[in-house]
């Protein structure tokens, strides 16, 4: 067994271990860490023998999570998109705008636009704003680029970021994000000659950890996403849908059908959908950013999704038109007061079903065993961390056991 190097004491700890049961709440807590790891956690006072010569800190009543889980971002881009939040007030739908050529068009042509570095430097402030917000894991997608080249470059500087930031990066391929300029009125004909090549060479590359994409009548038809989900399969990659956001084509239903880790915004998913997902597994991504930033009224039928069973992710959907938006505690407000989850399901929706959504079994609880990503809050109930309208972010990090001082 390995020895603990630290043990944290003076705290409550929320595990997470039953996904947000009322028991994961520990009120006097100790929790050993070693080796990188979560070596015991449990109440104080059952702290074993063999770890109670340990160096201890003590952290004041401070209230301790798992590390947040930022399950579904945009954050490598180029440029910005203002002009649409203004043209949004004055009355433009998002498919309006989309059709019109602006939306994810409008950044695809400042991401082909930038170099690598260009594009690193201008989306690690958006990393480090994540961080510090108490991101300890981010999901990065690709899908600005609508191009083998661009693509690839996105991927790229997500591993980059990883490589520099204390976080974990795992990267999904979203070439059928949008049909480009080049190939307007011939999705086919782009998923084909584009979207997956272009796959194939990310993965060969290294690049990949799981297939995404936006099934939507501005996007990709059922067939057409189907045909990319099966290239995936034979790569033996996961996948994941932009489901149901603008309207109801069957995303979900075919995602699970796919056994996809999760389906995402689902505003418009029907009971079908919530029966296909339950029984497989699937994750329901909540993404209370765009719907609060695009006006939508039709929220995700939560009642619905928590009377199957289906788990609840939250993400930031971090991305320059639809949700500009970097703080996983304010998304957790938003799905909250928005969405009306309970505080509880929230924190599970940052933590638990988030690692869920990404396929990692090691992060997203306090375990033994999980690795030590772990945040140290300024609160003394989980509840605050929804509570507010944005908490002011973490304490302090500890990434893979490490104090992030």
């Amino acid at each position: 067994m390995d020895q603990p190097t630290l043990v944290l004491t003076g705290c409550a700890a929320a595990t997470m271990a039953g996904g947000g049961a009322p028991g994961d709440v520990i009120p006097d807590a100790a929790v050993a860490l070693g080796g990188g790891r979560i070596l015991w956690a449990g109440p104080r006072a059952g702290l074993p023998a063999e770890h109670r010569a340990a160096s201890r800190r003590d952290l004041g009543g401070r209230l301790v999570t798992p590390a947040l889980i930022d399950c579904h971002t945009h954050a490598v881009h180029a440029g910005h998109r203002a002009a649409e939040f203004e043209m949004r007030l004055n009355g433009a739908s998002y498919e309006a705008i989309a059709r019109a050529g602006g939306g994810i068009l409008s950044t695809v042509a400042a991401t082909r636009a930038a170099t690598e570095d260009e594009l690193l430097a201008a989306s690690l402030p958006r990393i480090d704003a994540m961080i510090a917000a108490g991101a300890g894991t981010i999901e990065i997608k690709s899908g600005y680029g609508l191009d083998r080249d661009t693509e690839l470059r996105m991927l790229r500087v997500a591993r980059r970021i990883g490589r520099s930031r204390a976080v974990t990066v795992r990267t999904t391929f979203l070439g059928a994000h949008a049909v480009p300029p080049g190939h307007a009125g011939r999705a086919d004909a782009y998923i084909d000659a584009v979207a997956i090549p272009a796959l194939r060479e990310a993965h060969a590359e290294g690049l990949v950890d799981a297939v995404d994409a936006f099934c939507e009548r501005i996007a990709f038809a059922p067939a057409q996403v189907e045909r990319l989900f099966a290239v995936a399969r034979g790569l033996g990659l996961p996948v994941k849908l932009h489901a149901e956001q603008l309207s109801d084509l069957g995303g979900a239903a075919l995602a699970a059908a796919h056994g996809a880790l999760s389906a995402d915004h689902l505003e418009h998913l029907p009971d079908a959908g919530v029966a296909a997902m339950a029984r497989a597994g699937t994750v329901a991504v909540l993404l209370p950013g765009a719907f609060y930033a695009l006006r939508e009224t039709q929220a995700p039928p939560v009642a619905a999704l928590r009377a199957a069973g289906v788990p609840m992710a939250v993400a930031t959907d971090c991305n320059p038109g639809s949700s500009p938006m970097t703080s996983l505690p304010l998304a957790m407000n938003m799905a909250c007061t928005l969405f009306r989850l309970t505080p509880a399901e929230a924190l599970a929706g940052v933590t638990a079903n988030a690692a869920r959504a990404l396929g990692l079994r090691d992060r997203g609880r306090i375990a033994p065993g999980l690795r030590a990503d772990i945040c140290v809050w300024d609160a003394g109930h989980p509840a605050e961390l929804a509570s507010r309208i944005g908490h002011p972010g973490p304490w302090r990090r500890i990434i893979g056991g490490a104090w992030d001082d």
